[in-house]
């Protein structure tokens, strides 16, 4: 019996998620496909082990998790998999966390919460960064207008040395510069073109950005659970430093982040698939350290009265976590919430995103922990 399941524990998110849960002394069943990645966890951490996994194999992740009484499952499979994982969660009646799911995803996510609630259980989507730090910034922020109006969220970046490295999943970031990005305004869906919208731009602790609109599930869930409170306009902004949005770009314009097969002595392989796995052994220059900050600003009114809020929070690179660089503040973030599930913090049964149901005190304090600084309006608020 093991206190969580990792899914994609191989991955970098999945090994981040997995420390975390070992380093607070729980027993972690890393699942993946890859065990040689995550050997150093292995034989350092008594209280784990391995399980291969393949998500398309549904029945299996079913027959893991009962076979060693899984009570919740942190998943950090690529996100075109979330819903397969969260179909042998119901199955296996396990507690359910992910990093977070494309926006028609996400919708059938939560509306799955008749069946979460009546096996007793509690699913969690967008457990990260953003989404997820942002998430509950949000709800703490909300609780303190009357109305709500504007909500613009995002990420910003930098690092000491200008050399490029995998910010985070080539797929997943790939898919923000080039797909249509969804912005609510006045009420309304809008597609925007992702390198229409590019802007120059500076955000605290981080300096100069490349900032442009890209597609993200806060589109869907921000409105979901706000629209009541008057919110009708919803943006969310991608942020990278020149060096690294320039490398990226260079790629795509290279061809190499298409989804399309073509062939190569007469075997069919995706460049996007391919550029995964040569980034894979790409590691990080000596000394390189980043910082990361993930922000969010509430316009509408108090008392009658027109209000902004910005809310921050400030990611360093932890001594000890170099190799994962701001990456800590995806997968910690999902080990909090996960710990708040298994502990009774969180006790509300269905299917949520975190604004709905993480409370912000007790997860700000968590992330104090782990050297995450929040701020509201520039003071910081969890010392």
């Amino acid at each position: 019996m093991f206190d969580f399941a990792v899914f994609g524990a191989t991955g970098m998110q999945g090994r981040i998620v997995s420390r975390d849960l070992l380093e607070n002394g729980y027993s972690v069943l890393l699942c993946g496909r890859d065990k040689k990645r995550v050997e150093k966890i292995l034989k350092k951490y008594k209280n784990s082990d391995f399980e291969y996994l393949e998500m398309s194999n549904v029945p299996r992740a079913v027959k893991i998790l009962k076979k060693y009484r899984i009570n919740v499952v942190v998943n950090c499979i690529e996100a075109d998999w979330n819903l397969q994982a969260t179909d042998a969660c119901l199955r296996a009646k396990a507690h359910y966390i992910d990093l977070g799911s494309e926006i028609w995803m996400t919708e059938k996510q939560l509306a799955m919460n008749g069946d979460f609630k009546k096996a007793g259980l509690t699913s969690i989507t967008g457990c990260g960064s953003v989404p997820g730090v942002g998430n509950i910034m949000l709800n703490y922020a909300a609780k303190k207008l009357d109305k709500l109006d504007s909500v613009d969220v995002g990420f910003a970046w930098n690092s000491n040395i200008k050399k490029f490295v995998v910010p985070f999943s080539i797929q997943s970031i790939i898919e923000e510069f080039t797909d249509p990005a969804p912005v609510i305004e006045n009420g309304k869906i809008i597609d925007k073109t992702p390198m229409a919208t590019v802007i120059d731009t500076r955000h605290n602790k981080i300096g100069d950005q490349k900032e442009f609109f890209v597609r993200h599930p806060e589109t869907s869930t921000f409105n979901y659970y706000f629209k009541s409170k008057g919110l009708k306009n919803i943006h969310f902004y991608a942020g990278f430093p020149p060096h690294s949005f320039s490398a990226i770009k260079t790629l795509i314009d290279l061809g190499l982040g298409r989804k399309d097969y073509i062939e190569y002595k007469k075997k069919k392989i995706k460049p996007v698939e391919f550029l995964t796995e040569v980034l894979k052994d790409l590691n990080f220059p000596a000394g390189y350290m980043e910082k990361e900050n993930l922000w969010i600003k509430l316009s509408g009114w108090k008392g009658g009265k027109k209000k902004t809020i910005l809310m921050e929070c400030i990611v360093p690179t932890l001594e000890g976590w170099e190799d994962a660089g701001c990456n800590i503040d995806t997968g910690m973030p999902a080990s909090i919430m996960a710990q708040m599930v298994k502990t009774g913090v969180i006790q509300e049964r269905g299917s949520f995103a975190p604004e709905k149901i993480v409370p912000p005190e007790e997860f700000f304090k968590e992330l104090k922990k782990r050297k995450m600084a929040v701020f509201e309006n520039g003071r910081r608020i969890n010392f």
